[in-house]
């Protein structure tokens, strides 16, 4: 099959026989495996769970409006798991386990749609499950795995557009809630959010020339004209986000019922933007692109064992995505191969953030959605490597790729370890002690 389609072709629906949908089910069931092990533990809250379980349980209670620099979505959700199972360990994770395995079925559909590829889609499913960072946020009652699973939602859905332009309304309308939940969960998703319709736009244009504005039966989806586009992937998310906020309205001393949403968001921007003090796991943007600084979320004596948790990415798959994301670049440009050069904008937005955001200590997690980008260029570059006969070489990267998962498992997971030092075990440098 093709790796470059245009014209007719790109619109094609996947046929079923090619669709590795059975394959990846079972891939997510196994991963869901991995995250849902030890999930319990610790039994006590860690890391920045200690910022977001309480005020998921504050909204249960409709006391206050907490934890007021971030959206309101994820912390709902979050507390559904509590109403539903308790104010306990498992309650708290239910809800971003689900939303992790979510993300990863939906990133792979949105590779499998995006590409027509079952290899690409494969190594993809394999690289996020072993990547390190989506397990651990699966794990953990943060909002970034909200986000994620949001976004890639919203991916698949952007990308079953433009395959099935009979069901594209349907597809795109999935795809605008998704992108306000995304942001709507945390604030990063901003970026990511506008590049659906600014690339419906894009395509629009060049394909219909002046008559871009009127023109309905062109590209990338023909069919949608440019206001369903602008309705379904511009106000439709706005609309969503701002619907989240709604229940703030029934706070007690709610701000949002007091000043309105513009004044909140004043607010949020301000909290943000505040200066904080320096923080010992703090790092900057070119430490995450070699992985040099990672957090240790947890280490510490808790349920009767030393445990870690050390959120760092797969030392071979982090480096290896860099060459990948350029020859993705260059294969987007040159070869007019969409998904590649989606991969590479997806990262370029959502790593640019970083490099312009007002805020004065940031964070290895704050890579989370680029990386996952860079895992997608990474799995199309091993894709092509493959097609080209070097077949060895990407099974003994992908080898090498799984071994470390499996060597790094137990501190992805909190499992007992055998000593007060023992993280001398997985701290390979500096900037992981």
């Amino acid at each position: 099959m093709p790796r470059v389609l245009s014209g007719s072709r790109m619109l094609q629906a996947p046929t079923h026989h090619n669709d590795p949908i059975r394959l990846t089910a079972a891939m997510t069931a196994v991963f869901a495996f991995m995250c849902l092990f030890r999930l319990t533990i610790p039994s006590h809250m860690y890391f920045d769970e200690i910022h977001y379980v309480p005020a998921a349980k504050a909204l249960l209670e409709g006391a206050a409006y907490p934890n007021r620099e971030h959206p309101l979505l994820g912390k709902h959700l979050i507390a559904v798991g509590i109403a539903i199972f308790g104010d306990n360990a498992f309650g708290w994770r239910i809800m971003p386990f689900v939303a992790g395995v979510l993300a990863f079925f939906a990133m792979q559909r949105a590779m499998w749609l995006g590409s027509l590829n079952a290899l690409a889609t494969v190594f993809f499913g394999i690289l996020a499950a072993t990547g390190f960072l989506l397990l651990i946020h699966t794990r953990l009652a943060m909002l970034d795995i909200f986000m994620m699973a949001a976004s890639a939602i919203a991916a698949w859905q952007f990308a079953a557009a433009v395959r099935r332009p009979e069901r594209a309304i349907k597809h795109l309308l999935f795809c605008g809630i998704a992108l306000g939940a995304a942001m709507a969960s945390k604030w990063n998703a901003i970026p990511i959010a506008v590049l659906p319709g600014l690339a419906f736009f894009a395509a629009r244009v060049v394909a219909s020339g002046k008559s871009f504005l009127t023109a309905k039966r062109a590209a990338p989806i023909p069919g949608v004209s440019l206001v369903q586009a602008f309705i379904l992937l511009g106000i439709v998310p706005l609309a969503t986000y701002a619907a989240t906020f709604l229940p703030a309205l029934l706070f007690q001393d709610s701000p949002l019922a007091a000043n309105g949403l513009i004044a909140l968001h004043h607010d949020m921007l301000d909290l943000q933007a505040q200066v904080v003090q320096p923080h010992p796991y703090q790092s900057t943007w070119p430490q995450w692109l070699v992985n040099l600084r990672g957090i240790w979320y947890l280490y510490e004596v808790a349920d009767g064992a030393q445990r870690g948790v050390l959120l760092i990415g797969n030392p071979l798959s982090m480096l290896l995505g860099l060459p990948a994301l350029i020859w993705c670049a260059y294969s987007g440009v040159r070869e007019r191969n969409w998904t590649a050069l989606a991969a590479f904008t997806g990262f370029a937005v959502s790593f640019g953030l970083w490099l312009f955001a007002e805020k004065s200590v940031q964070f290895y997690y704050h890579y989370f959605l680029p990386s996952t980008f860079l895992l997608a260029a990474l799995a199309l570059a091993m894709e092509r490597v493959w097609s080209l006969g070097e077949r060895g070489m990407v099974l003994l990267a992908l080898a090498i790729i799984i071994l470390l998962f499996v060597y790094f498992y137990p501190i992805l997971t909190a499992a007992p370890l055998g000593a007060e030092d023992s993280f001398l075990y997985w701290a390979w440098i500096e900037g992981w002690v």
